[in-house]
């Protein structure tokens, strides 16, 4: 009950501090204001309230189950202990800081643990400011630990500690695999990971043209196209391609750039001069590897870390801007001609984060969600999230769900304890 209280008020100052909070994740990420404001701000503030319910649910066994069984000579009673796993060692990353703070705070401490969270060196106000909430609303001392720094030295150090319980890690591929092998080598922690993705975007035969460019549009390069579960793929096909194309070209080209905290802004800078080097780079390799560049391509201004809204056609599987994860506003569009073959290609990549379907044929779509080995499937409409809903990934996005009842499991113990009834009166 007091934990209860504790995420329950912390989600009310929240509230409270909106304007304050998404000033800072704006400040420190890029992204734009009224996106932080309206929509981010609130889910976190959802996300607690989400799991502060859970802690008196009686559908969701945080503390203990009771189950009973006949022995040879007599009846045990055994009760199933759901236990704190302890120190949750936590490391986010900075393209929703705040929302993945929430993620990772909200289960780990629903279930009574305590929590050292390291954030990503490029974002870390947001953190320090909710966490500062978290005391005034009671939370008691040590219980929530907020540590700014860099991976090598900061990250390394909480994954390789032999007093942390559990990691939970959100990133790349490359480094996940090295938090899993720090976390190994030490004490065997568990290891709960989210990461990179390439996901493809479907777009069949029967779609409504211009709402599909609007959604592909969206799934792309919602956030500056710097989400894991971007749809980076854009499958379209092959008779609707031409129109698809010349469509989402005018639709990128219309898209506003510019000043974050404007208001109808829809893509701020991107978060670092790293990460602009890294999309400019991929988008040169996109052009000679001989995908068409319809639009984009180059430094939105003259100053700032700003990329022109682009879209590539014609690109094939083998390319780079097709295999890899560009973590930026690039959409790479590539015609299919069937069924089968989209299934395979959508497939044939290292990832399996998330996918989205766009068609108004019930089997289709049936078919694709069941094919499709990705953790999350959209089907017409995309980058839906909510407090319930799980999400994570197949594959090399990680293993462990987010979100939802499902998160809660990563941060307990079960503990079978037996006890023999002598005896018991009923017999």
């Amino acid at each position: 009950q007091e934990r209860q209280k504790i995420l329950l008020k912390c989600a009310d100052l929240v509230d409270k501090h909106n304007d304050e909070i998404a000033a800072l994740e704006t400040w420190d990420n890029g992204k734009p204001y009224e996106q932080a404001a309206k929509v981010e701000v609130p889910m976190f503030a959802r996300l607690f309230r989400y799991y502060a319910g859970m802690i008196q649910s009686p559908n969701v066994p945080i503390r203990w189950e009771c189950v009973s069984f006949l022995g040879d000579m007599m009846r045990e009673l055994t009760q199933t202990l759901h236990e704190p796993i302890g120190v949750a060692g936590q490391i986010i990353p900075w393209n929703f800081p705040l929302l993945m703070f929430a993620w990772k705070v909200g289960p780990a401490l629903a279930t009574g643990n305590t929590i050292v969270l390291k954030t990503a060196e490029q974002t870390p106000l947001s953190a320090l400011y909710v966490a500062r909430l978290f005391h005034e609303a009671g939370l008691p001392e040590g219980v929530l630990n907020i540590i700014s720094g860099f991976g090598p030295t900061a990250g390394a150090a909480l994954a390789s500690h032999m007093d942390v319980d559990k990691l939970a890690f959100t990133g790349s591929t490359e480094t996940g695999k090295i938090v899993l092998e720090l976390g190994a080598k030490s004490n065997l922690k568990p290891v709960t990971l989210e990461l990179g993705g390439k996901s493809p975007f479907i777009v069949c035969e029967d779609a409504d043209v211009d709402q599909a460019v609007e959604l592909a549009h969206f799934a792309l390069f919602f956030n500056q196209g710097q989400c894991c579960c971007a749809g980076s793929r854009t499958f379209v096909h092959e008779k609707v391609y031409d129109e698809f194309v010349e469509k989402a070209k005018a639709r990128a080209s219309r898209r506003s750039v510019g000043d974050p905290f404007k208001a109808g802004i829809e893509q701020g800078p991107q978060v670092d001069s790293e990460q602009f080097e890294k999309i400019l780079k991929y988008i040169r390799s996109g052009v000679e590897c001989g995908a068409t560049l319809e639009t984009g391509g180059e430094r939105y201004g003259s100053k700032g870390y700003y990329v022109q809204p682009t879209v590539f056609s014609n690109v094939k599987d083998d390319m780079l801007i097709a295999k890899d994860e560009i973590f930026g506003p690039v959409q790479s569009i590539l015609k299919f001609k069937d069924l089968n073959e989209v299934i395979k290609r959508s497939n044939a990549t290292r990832y399996g984060l998330a996918a989205g379907v766009f068609t108004q044929n019930i089997d289709t779509a049936n078919t694709l969600i069941r094919a499709l080995r990705v953790g999350t499937v959209w089907v017409n409409t995309f980058d839906i999230f909510d407090a319930a809903i799980p999400f994570g990934g197949y594959k090399m996005s990680g293993h462990g769900r987010e979100k939802g009842i499902y998160s809660l499991s990563n941060y307990l113990q079960v503990k079978a304890v037996v006890t023999p009834l002598k005896n018991p009166a009923w017999l």
